[in-house]
């Protein structure tokens, strides 16, 4: 069920939700439906804010003359009829071609917010879930062992049904290769295995049916101690491995030589999420439950376990980070139930000498509400330049991405939900535009598909559901599952 701005008609939603509305104030907080909180920040934060408006509005909104207003009239968002006469016109001057920021500006119109439909259901948590890069195959990993991947363009037939080895507790993470010829998967242990998902066996049942590789990331260090896999991602040209641990370490694991080339303690406490910044490979990126998130350069370690740069501002920890690919900018989902906005180049050498907010209360986020009293409070060092408030992370890492590039110029973030939601935002203007409600249980993940509108939430309630833009007519296929529904309009 979709609940987003009313008094639209299906043709108009478009319309509505994807208006870029550029606010006069930056580095602020957004919550709500196009509200927002003041604050005091300092001045190159309007800086840092007027660029990645700038930015998003170069990848996503069309050429000047199909915006042109006529006197008279009040400007709004270009028609996908006009730009198609436009086109025809040849108003831009491209010899009848739209740009590829004039396809964004028609595709991020349509957002994936009909359905549900049901593409599986099981009987136990889906705790993770990714389409492959060009979005032919979709990962779905669930606490019973299982991970399975999808043929998308094969009516989401399942093409490989994984039991997993040596489990303990969950999977925590997957990451498809590159060339989509391997699958690792991650739990609370310090084996990764990898799995050949090119091979013709559709049940990989390990050292069963298909051997598991395992890949050790402990060393004779650690005195037997035995640690837990956050996260897990493949490089850009798939000859290696970056992970976050529970032993507050980062790993990098070299596939050709099989063995760990680089380990370092990273933060103070668990590290719950690490990713690439961009293709090169060079800027790792990680956040950890001290709050804090770290920007790793490969290329002139300051020191062993001295990072390049530290970004302070969320007041709890740091369930997900998402970069945006561009070495840059990146986003975070918190403890502090806030999504932040990040440019690195605002980072410091290191932390304020008391970064940590000072709390008047207990609070575990496994298991308790986040306390009213600290829904108002801001990091008096706050680094961001934008944060996003109104879902929920609580009881597991709750992960968050930007939309996608080809098809929306990346001008959305949207994240999954403890009140079992998907939240879509407006990167820029920071409007809630969209919640997606269907689930009973947690949304852990959600993924949205690299060139379509559509948009997949995993839940612990063991349902993957489907969400597309309003088009072709067909009923949506309904878990049997009994779930709530709740009616609500912004």
């Amino acid at each position: 069920m979709f609940f987003g701005p009313s008094e639209f008609d299906v043709d108009d939603m478009g319309y509505a939700m994807s208006r870029l509305e550029t606010e006069p104030d930056a580095g602020k907080d957004f919550s709500g439906v196009g509200s927002s909180s003041s604050g005091s920040h300092i001045s190159s934060e309007h800086l840092d804010h007027d660029e990645i408006n700038q930015i998003t509005k170069l990848k996503s909104s069309p050429h000047q003359r199909y915006s042109r207003v006529v006197p008279g009239r009040h400007e709004l968002p270009v028609s996908t009829v006009r730009m198609l006469a436009g086109r025809e016109s040849n108003f831009s001057g491209r010899g009848g071609r739209f740009s590829a920021a004039d396809c964004c500006h028609m595709l991020s119109r349509y957002l994936p917010v009909k359905g549900p439909w049901l593409v599986d259901q099981m009987n136990s948590r889906a705790y993770v879930s990714q389409f492959s890069t060009d979005g032919s195959l979709f990962i779905a990993g669930f606490q019973g062992s299982h991970i399975r991947i999808y043929n998308v363009e094969k009516g989401w037939k399942v093409q490989k049904d994984i039991l997993a080895k040596s489990l303990r507790w969950t999977v925590t993470d997957t990451s498809l290769s590159p060339d989509q010829r391997n699958l690792v998967y991650a739990s609370m242990s310090p084996m990764v295995h990898i799995v050949d998902v090119g091979s013709g066996t559709t049940e990989s049942h390990a050292n069963v049916t298909e051997i598991h590789d395992g890949l050790d990331f402990s060393s004779d260090e650690d005195g037997g101690y035995s640690f837990g896999i956050f996260s897990v991602k493949f490089s850009t040209d798939g000859r290696e491995l970056v992970a976050g641990s529970s032993d507050e370490s980062i790993y990098v694991y070299d596939l050709e030589a099989n063995k760990v080339s680089l380990r370092t303690v990273a933060h103070t406490s668990d590290v719950n999420t690490v990713c690439f910044a961009d293709e090169s490979g060079n800027l790792i990126l990680s956040g950890g439950d001290d709050n804090l998130c770290k920007v790793w350069d490969r290329r002139c370690f300051i020191g062993r376990d001295k990072a390049a740069g530290v970004l302070v501002g969320h007041l709890e920890g740091v369930t997900f980070i998402d970069s945006r690919g561009d070495g840059r900018y990146f986003i975070s989902n918190g403890k502090d139930q806030t999504i932040k906005l990040w440019d690195i180049r605002k980072m410091s050498s290191t932390p304020p000498a008391k970064h940590d907010v000072i709390r008047n209360y207990e609070w575990d986020y496994r298991w308790m509400d986040y306390p009213p009293e600290a829904r108002d409070l801001k990091h008096p060092f706050d680094q961001s330049v934008a944060t996003y408030k109104g879902h929920s992370v609580l009881r597991t890492l709750i992960r968050c991405y930007f939309s996608p590039s080809h098809s929306t110029g990346q001008k959305y973030i949207y994240t999954g939900s403890n009140d079992s939601s998907v939240y879509i935002y407006d990167l820029v203007s920071g409007d809630k535009v969209a919640v997606l409600e269907h689930h009973s249980s947690p949304v852990r993940d959600c993924n949205w598909h690299p060139h379509y509108p559509t948009l997949i939430s995993s839940s612990w309630d063991g349902d993957l559901v489907k969400w597309e833009f309003p088009g072709r007519g067909e009923a949506p296929i309904m878990s049997k599952k009994r779930v709530r529904r709740r009616h609500l309009y912004y």
